[in-house]
């Protein structure tokens, strides 16, 4: 019998217990030990069988057990400790708070995903955990954020593996009252709710829930309520589910939606609104319309506006490929924006900012992280790799430019290291080390022995068996009701045996599957008779992936033969509950995605913060990383002719160094049973890269390099009614309007001997067509570097000509042309140093200058001597 309704019912606390319920009601539980050992005291097996969730044990726990604990004084002390600790944490002045200088209020940081908590599952990967993880960790540094998100009603999906080998998705509902969430509601009770109008006079209407994740408030629209039709109430029904108009549903909740509600929230809870906006990839990108619609209704126009909202927006990319990013009909944006969604938006300015107005871009499509960059002043990839194919990405919107100068950083990514070091490992550093932050314990001192390093990667890699054979005899239960596990399940992987992990989301380009490219040598490898390995895999197929479903499906049917089945196996329904304990069970982490696809790949950074050493694809965090004791790097082909033999060679490369430079030293022990070679590679794995890896590093590198610059542009444009922006906005129009006439009209160079020599001087003068504009509008640069061979250079330096008010030479220029002076070019001279021998080569070429422009390329419009 299936229920037609399902709600939580929550427990009733004793008085003496009531502190429970406001530690559960705050996430900081999910990376805080002490809470969560508090609530698995109260019943062990439960804990463990609902997932750690602190809500849902409260709603399940027999009345009587609690009342017995309201009885234990030890308890109840605890209890009131942990609550006193947990509202210390909330008050107190924290790492930002110490900041000098000037900085921004209150930050809103966009994401459409948030991973936090198993008992969220708001997330489908690496972008949400990475969204959660900022949370958390701008939580602990006093970054005053609020996070905006979606509640997705059936989350992603639940994963089940049938029994020839393909991905079942399931949607379970979820209740919002069952989960540690409050709607936001107003003084009078009443719950907040936004609206969005829509086309055919329909409105979308969403209530707000609110989650606290420490010191941060996450606000999360939901539209699944009485107010909106039928169909309206599916738009936040699953997460990256439905088709394009789905999806741009979604994404106007996200931003439109999310930035009012920032707003009401602000009010509400009497807090400044934020000054700076985070949008976490493309998704949130139409939050800066809302922005613009606000300001306009402030007597701005849409290019003064577009100046306030760029200088307070900071815009992060994701992805690598052009097929990443969404992208819509042109058409259907302008269906939905012409209506009343945004007051004073023209629609042909709002299609501007998402047009592909660029050589092979599509002139039908609005692309959403094109208008990411066009409205974000400030924006990163996410890895050093990743910002350079970021800026040659998306190059073509400032041409003209190397692409080294497209005005896109990159702030590595970090992982929160409370969240993902396993307990074992926090209580190691702190008994020995006298601290519980492994990110910043000094893994190198010797007080940490050898033995005690490898006894507790031991423990953990035990730890993970047990789990792992508890979900694959209940993936086998799903595909066999009323059976019973079979007894090889319980021999599914060897606690001594080097354990590799692969667990991600499965878009082809992360090949999965790569390790199959020679099946009989990965079987050798597997059941090797002096140096074995086991590998556990796990991850999700996007639902609509067909091809993602057969790499899962070729790997399960691989695992299948009763000689491999104990030394490999694919765990179905990957979520942070599982990788909690995958991340620290295993020796060796594997990543081998087609280089440069891979942006970070956060996952190696949890198992790294565990003493696992990455077998990795130098692409992604690895480069930066990879220092050759702290793992291995799997060399690219990236000269193959063809993707199969890219494929036969990186494959071949993976199972050459498994074989011959990652088992064997795995198993050479000493007399105590201690790898030395092994334990010392984890000890320089623990002390080199916890502190890197650690997402409070992130959190800060974002507040120096980008929320403070953009608070500042945004406080400077918008300080005296705007005055600043309107002169912007009016500058940039009459710069515009001018570029196509400005040009290098003519070079003269001198200084050089017949032979140049190092320390030489080469003198500059160039004659510069300004078309109008006054000599302050512009910087006249030389740029110059090594010339090995054709016209491009490399190690390129630039250095700005000075003006020279030389009237006699425009006269003279005038006379001889018959033009008037006031049209003739300014001079510009200059000299550069040849510091260095060898090939050399320079041009000249005008930028526009602005002390509002945070780049020389920013606006995309350079002339350069032909």
């Amino acid at each position: 019998m299936k229920a037609i309704r399902k709600f939580t019912v929550r427990a009733v606390l004793p008085e003496s217990l009531a502190a429970l319920d406001e530690l559960a009601g705050n996430l900081r539980w999910s990376w805080h030990e002490p809470t969560r050992q508090l609530f698995e005291h109260i019943a062990p097996e439960l804990w463990r069988r609902i997932g750690g969730d602190p809500v849902a044990l409260l709603g399940a726990v027999d009345p009587a057990r609690l009342q017995e604990l309201a009885h234990d004084h030890d308890y109840v002390s605890g209890v009131n400790l942990v609550r006193d600790d947990l509202r210390n944490y909330l008050e107190q002045p924290r790492w930002y708070q110490e900041l000098e200088g000037a900085k921004p209020a209150s930050i809103a940081y966009f994401s459409p995903e948030f991973g936090i908590a198993a008992a969220l599952p708001q997330y489908s990967g690496g972008l949400g955990i990475l969204a959660g993880d900022h949370l958390k960790s701008a939580s602990d540094l006093g970054v005053p954020l609020v996070g905006v998100g979606l509640f997705y009603k059936a989350g992603y999906f639940s994963q089940a593996i049938s029994s020839d080998g393909w991905q079942l998705e399931s949607y379970p509902l979820l209740d919002p009252d069952g989960l540690p969430l409050s709607v936001l509601r107003r003084a009078d009770g009443s719950p907040v709710q936004v609206s969005l109008a829509l086309p055919d006079d329909r409105t979308l209407h969403a209530r707000v829930w609110e989650a606290r994740v420490g010191r941060i408030r996450l606000l999360m629209l939901d539209t699944d309520i009485p107010e909106n039709t039928d169909d309206l109430r599916q738009v936040t029904d699953r997460l990256y589910g439905g088709g394009g108009e789905h999806r741009l549903l979604q994404e106007l909740l996200l931003g439109i939606g999310g930035a009012r509600a920032v707003r009401l929230w602000s009010t509400l809870n009497d807090r400044p609104e934020p000054e700076v906006f985070h949008t976490n990839e493309g998704h949130a990108g139409f939050l800066g319309l809302e922005r613009i619609s606000s300001l306009i209704g402030e007597g701005l126009s849409f290019s003064e506006a577009l100046q306030v909202a760029r200088a307070g927006t900071v815009f992060t990319t994701h992805t690598p490929v052009a097929a990443g990013i969404d992208r819509f009909d042109s058409s259907l944006v302008r269906r939905y924006f012409e209506t009343d969604l945004l007051p004073g938006v023209a629609v042909d300015d709002l299609l501007g900012l998402g047009a592909e107005s660029y050589p092979g871009g599509s002139p039908d499509v609005f692309n959403m992280a094109i208008m990411g960059l066009r409205l974000g002043q400030h924006a990163n990839g996410v890895s050093k790799l990743h910002g350079e194919v970021s800026r040659r990405m998306f190059s073509g919107l400032w041409p003209g430019f190397d692409a080294s100068e497209v005005p896109i950083t990159s702030i590595t990514n970090g992982v929160h290291a409370p969240t993902w070091t396993d307990p074992a490992l926090k209580a190691l550093a702190a008994n020995r080390l006298g601290t519980a932050d492994t990110s910043t314990a000094d893994w190198a001192s010797p007080v940490v022995s050898d033995q005690d390093l490898w006894d507790v990667r031991g423990d953990m890699r035990r730890q993970f068996v047990e789990d792992a054979r508890r979900r694959i005899g209940a993936a086998w239960l799903v595909q066999n009701p009323g059976g019973l596990i079979p007894a090889w399940i319980n021999q599914v992987f060897d606690p001594d045996v080097l354990t590799i992990g692969f667990a991600r989301r499965v878009p082809t380009y992360k090949r999965l599957t790569l390790m199959l490219h020679d099946p009989e040598r990965l079987r050798a490898l597997l059941l090797h008779p002096e140096h074995p390995v086991q590998i556990v895999i796990a991850g999700k197929s996007h639902p609509a992936d067909e091809e993602g479903k057969r790499l899962i499906q070729k790997i399960v049917q691989f695992a299948a033969d009763p000689e491999l089945r104990t030394r490999i196996a694919f765990l179905p329904d990957y979520n942070i509950g599982m990788a909690q304990l995958m991340y620290p069970g295993t020796d060796v982490w594997l990543n081998n995605p087609l280089r440069p696809l891979e942006a970070c790949g956060t996952s190696g950074m949890k198992a790294a913060l565990n003493g696992a050493l990455n077998l990795s694809i130098l692409d992604g965090w690895w480069p930066e990383y990879f220092d050759g004791q702290n793992g291995w790097a799997i060399p690219s082909a990236d000269a193959a002719t063809n993707s199969a033999e890219r494929d036969r060679i990186e494959a071949e490369a993976l199972y050459e160094l498994i074989e011959h430079q990652v088992a064997p030293p795995f198993y050479e022990r000493n007399a105590d049973g201690v790898p030395e070679r092994w334990v010392a590679n984890i000890r320089q794995t623990l002390a080199g890269l916890s502190p890197e890896l650690n997402a409070g590093r992130m959190v800060r590198e974002y507040v120096e390099k980008l929320y403070r610059p953009a608070g500042v542009s945004e406080a400077r444009l918008s300080a005296n009614d705007y005055r600043a922006a309107r002169e912007l906005a009016a500058w940039k129009s009459r710069i515009t309007a001018a570029w196509p006439g400005v040009s290098v009209a003519h070079v003269e160079s001198g200084g050089v001997a017949t032979v140049p020599q190092v320390g030489d001087e080469l003198h500059l003068r160039a004659h510069v067509q300004l078309n109008g504009l006054a000599p302050d509008d512009v910087t006249v640069q030389v740029v110059y570097g090594r010339s090995l061979g054709g016209d491009d250079l490399t190690d390129v330096s630039t250095q700005a000509l000075e003006p020279i008010d030389d009237v006699q030479g425009q006269d003279a220029l005038a006379d001889a042309t018959g033009s008037p002076a006031s049209g003739m070019p300014t001079l510009f001279t200059g000299t550069v140093e040849l510091d260095r021998a060898g090939g050399f080569g320079y041009t000249v070429r005008v930028v526009p200058r602005n002390d509002l422009l945070i780049s020389p390329a920013e606006m995309g419009l350079v002339a350069v001597a032909s």
